[in-house]
């Protein structure tokens, strides 16, 4: 079927159950930000590959909101297809909400899978509802009825964490979990983001790619904790560990009937993330106590042993990407490349490296235009051959037993024209900017990211996504709830920056169909002195790769900004020529020279 057969066969079963807006997501149970195949409803149904994004279809319209990274690939992906692009965020354009309250009829039915919308966002469709005397209809996942080929729910194998790489044991964690419970009066916790759980329990594994994480809830009480998953994904070591922990199990789906039965005073859970359908199975006489996971913001703050393997893992990865690019810069144009095959040497270099998992996501290898694109992904149907011209960018990372690693690099492969070097510069200054930066505790990201953002703001350029995001251990690689970005939502969900917390530096500059530069590295928050004016903070940058100097102005650099990039090459040589042979060590050595 093509988008557009199947947005008619989607309209059909809308009919039959007399829904008249329906929605679907990028999300699965859990709210997570990468999915598995099983719920690739919103690319099965519009074409749309990008991984955030809401698709609202009726009889009359079918649009799709994204956010700025994927305007031009929405835009391209969605061509000849009945879907119509809403841009997140645009002067004029409405949010899915604003759009629902303007087209809903007089008791209209907005529909969608009460299993893939948070609980506070169905609340807010149901207000919308109510003022035109209509209702939700959260009972069906209408794309099942005609999605022949669906792929099966993962049920990967489950794994230990062992305390050498995770830095604090399970029972510390429910001990401290269950403290918090008691300040806040919840006699019972029910937890559902994947990432939290697997954090919590030390557990990991493979049921999203690039995320090792496994499809699960958690139900906690004073003296009980509950996991519901996949029995097929637990090995006898595993149960053993569950078991020695005082973890019951329960089947994946059962928490749905379990919950009807429950007998607890009060439940705390998290609205963002818990779905519709769980908090409807809730009975009406358990009190609900609704805010952010706890573990949510405690897991940011990486304990000193997960610090201290992060930064070997980034050692770890800096020793391929320098060799990757080593070996771009010295064959480009000698031998037959292009977007996947570069991104193929990469992978190889990092799988060289001991206790290498796996990618934390799938590298954005684009070329010329392509890196227009913030989140562009070469295929096999679909890339561009390198040339010994212009920029690569490669925005790539991996996950090792030590930690997690996010990096990109954009590299000059040959002849440049003087914009490409002014933007490569500006963006290269709001990188050391923020890199630099020293602050005062309670600083939060939004009041930082001015620093970034500043040197293009002069040039009246932006870019519409945020500097940076958190980076999980062994997890998610964008991770909250912490992050460097202007635009405030919603005051209370600002998070104090803290020591221990990973946030990536990663401004950019896309001009559409020119090209696209995206300079990134990771920043460990840090103390730094206290003086009478309370404690200072700053950050240590744990990334370690060159910055390509072939593109860089030094007369647009101010002198801190030479001294903080000098810096960063020596200490880049310093910690990489160790692992390098002779000859990469030479061209390393020119690489990172000062300026």
């Amino acid at each position: 079927m093509t988008v557009n057969e199947r947005i008619d066969a989607l309209r059909q079963e809308m009919k039959k159950e007399n829904i008249d807006f329906y929605l679907i997501p990028m999300a699965d149970y859990h709210t997570s930000e990468y999915v598995g195949d099983y719920f690739k409803g919103v690319q099965y149904i519009s074409g749309f590959t990008g991984t955030n994004a809401t698709v609202v279809i009726s009889q009359d319209e079918v649009g799709l909101w994204t956010d700025g990274r994927y305007f031009i690939q929405a835009r391209r992906e969605m061509k000849d297809t009945y879907v119509k692009l809403f841009e997140m965020g645009e002067e004029g354009v409405p949010t899915v909400e604003e759009y629902l309250e303007e087209h809903l009829k007089e008791s209209g039915v907005i529909g969608f899978d009460g299993k893939c919308i948070y609980e506070e966002l169905a609340e807010k469709f149901e207000k919308i509802a109510k003022k035109k005397n209509g209702s939700l209809n959260s009972k069906f996942d209408l794309l099942n009825r005609f999605w022949e080929d669906r792929p099966c729910l993962p049920k990967t194998k489950i794994w230990v964490l062992e305390d050498q790489y995770a830095g604090e044991t399970m029972k510390s964690k429910v001990s401290w979990l269950r403290e918090e419970m008691e300040k806040q009066g919840a006699k019972a916790y029910l937890l559902t983001s994947l990432y939290d759980i697997a954090w919590l329990f030390n557990l990991r594994a493979d049921d999203i790619k690039y995320v090792p994480v496994f499809m699960s809830y958690v139900w906690i009480t004073e003296d009980t904790i509950r996991l519901y998953v996949a029995g097929e994904s637990l090995t006898d070591e595993v149960k053993s560990y569950l078991s020695e922990n005082g973890v019951e199990i329960g089947e994946y789906d059962d928490i749905y009937e379990d919950l009807k039965s429950i007998s607890v005073e009060s439940v705390l859970y998290n609205p963002e993330v818990v779905n519709h359908s769980l908090v409807e199975a809730i009975p009406d006489g358990v009190k609900k106590i609704t805010g952010a996971d706890p573990t949510d913001y405690r897991k940011s703050q990486k304990n000193e042993t997960e610090v201290k393997n992060t930064i070997q893992a980034h050692i770890k990865d800096g020793v391929a990407v320098t060799k990757f690019i080593y070996w771009l810069k010295k064959n480009i144009g000698k031998i037959p490349m292009s977007e996947i095959s570069a991104a193929d040497y990469l992978e190889m270099k990092r799988r060289e490296q001991e206790h290498f998992l796996d990618l934390s996501f799938e590298t954005i290898s684009a070329y010329g235009p392509n890196a227009a694109m913030m989140h562009y992904e070469p295929t096999k149907e679909k890339y561009s051959d390198l040339k010994p011209e212009g920029f690569l960018l490669v925005d790539s990372g991996a996950h090792y037993l030590e930690g997690t690693t996010d990096i990109t690099r954009t590299i000059v492969l040959g002849e440049l024209t003087e914009k490409m070097k002014e933007y490569f510069t500006v963006t290269l200054r709001s990188n050391l900017r923020l890199a630099a930066a020293k602050f005062p505790e309670g600083t939060v990201g939004q009041n930082l990211d001015v620093l970034a953002r500043g040197p293009v703001w002069d040039m009246g350029l932006d870019y519409r996504c945020g500097t940076g995001h958190g980076v999980g251990h062994i997890l998610n690689v964008h991770e909250g709830p912490q992050s460097f970005r202007w635009r405030v939502m919603d005051r209370a969900k600002i998070w104090k920056l803290k020591p221990g917390m990973i946030t990536t530096n990663e401004p950019g500059l896309y001009i559409e169909d020119e090209f696209g530069i995206r300079h990134e590295n990771e920043l460990l928050c840090r103390k730094a002195e206290k003086t009478e004016y309370g404690q200072f903070y700053d950050f240590q940058v744990i990334t370690y790769a060159p910055f390509d100097l072939d593109a860089v102005k030094p007369e647009m650099l101010t002198y801190l900004e030479k001294e903080e990039l000098n810096r960063y090459h020596k200490m880049v040589y310093e910690t990489l020529s160790p692992f390098m042979t002779e000859e990469e060590n030479a061209w390393l050595k020119e690489a990172t020279r000062a300026i």
